[in-house]
Parts: C-alpha cells; structure tokens; sequence
C-alpha cells in the first residue's frame, strides 16, 4: 500500500533547542514527542548559524535540499555539506554546531533510536544513480524537486516537490528522469 505525505500537511513545530522550527514528514510511533521516537524524518529551515539540538542515542543523518550549504562543526571535526553532498550521518551523542555558507538553508534530518532502529538514506538522481533496490519493509521517499514520477515497488506516483511517499514493500524505487529524491530506509537492529 502507498501513501502519500502530502508537503502542504506539515506542521511547523519547535526545535528541541527552541533556535528554529522542522516540519515532520513522520515519526514512529505515530504521535510520539522529540524525547521517545523510534525514529523521525523531518525538515527544517536553518536561517542562522548555531548549535544542534542534542540526541543522545540516536543517529542521525542530514541532507541539504535548498540553499548555499552549511559548515558542520562535529566535536571539532568539520564537514561542508551542500545540495550536491552525499547524505551525512553522524551521532546525535555529538555536540554539533552549523555555520550557514551563505543565507538559510532547507535540510532533510532521518533520525533514529540506536539499537531499535537502523536507517539508510540513498540519493536517487541529481547526478547519482536513479534507481534502488530496498530489502526493508519499510520505505519513504522524499521528492526534492519540481514535480516528477517515483516509481516504487508498488506502483508510481505523482509527486509535488517534498512530498513523501511511504511504501511497506521491499523492492525496486526509482526517479523520474531529471528528479531527485532521498530514499530512507527503516528496520529493527540486527
């Protein structure tokens, strides 16, 4: 079964930090706070630099969809990510910081419970591969441009851009010719 998780269905709601607001695309269990998800995908606008809200025993992994990129400052250890960077995971455990390139930034921000959940996020286009095969149970993708087609493995669907489309069969996803989408992958540990 498919479904759609509509962009324009979003609710602002405060970082844990109170330094902004995310948009939750979804969140397991359904109705769950920022202190006791399994597992959490979401997207925020980051208008300034700062610090990270702390996640102590999540992992996390962070994509740029809009803007110049940021600087993530990990425990010292710099990384620059922009809308062409791989996803880049890391520990919530961590004391991380972002310094803005150049003006705000939309992100994609996967989070999930370690040692409950394991996630993987894959980008299919923008100059990567456009399609994936997914063993999980378990699949979202998030369309990060105009308008397009995300075939997944129970048929395609129209998406307008970051809609989400949530599918419970392992199998082939792939995106439209000239989109880009971000495939998260969720399953128990182990």
């Amino acid at each position: 079964m498919l479904t759609l998780l509509p962009a324009a269905d979003r609710v602002a709601t405060p970082w844990k930090n109170g330094g902004g607001v995310t948009l939750e695309v979804m969140a397991f269990p359904q109705g769950s706070s920022l202190d006791d998800f399994d597992w959490r995908i979401s997207i925020a606008q980051v208008a300034s630099d700062g610090p990270f809200s702390h996640f102590p025993g999540i992992d996390r992994t962070l994509c740029i969809l809009d803007g110049q990129g940021i600087f993530l400052d990990i425990g010292g250890r710099l990384q620059k990510l922009n809308q062409r960077s791989m996803p880049f995971r890391f520990s919530g455990d961590a004391n991380a910081s972002a310094r803005l390139l150049n003006g705000p930034i939309f992100d994609l921000n996967v989070m999930s419970r370690r040692g409950r959940v394991e996630h993987r996020v894959l980008r299919l286009g923008g100059g990567e591969g456009r399609a994936a095969e997914i063993k999980a149970n378990l699949a979202i993708a998030l369309w990060a441009s105009d308008a397009g087609d995300m075939l997944t493995p129970e048929g395609g669907m129209r998406l307008g851009p970051l809609d989400a489309v949530l599918c419970e069969t392992p199998g082939r996803w792939q995106a439209a010719e000239g989109g880009l989408a971000y495939l998260i992958s969720l399953g128990p540990t182990g």
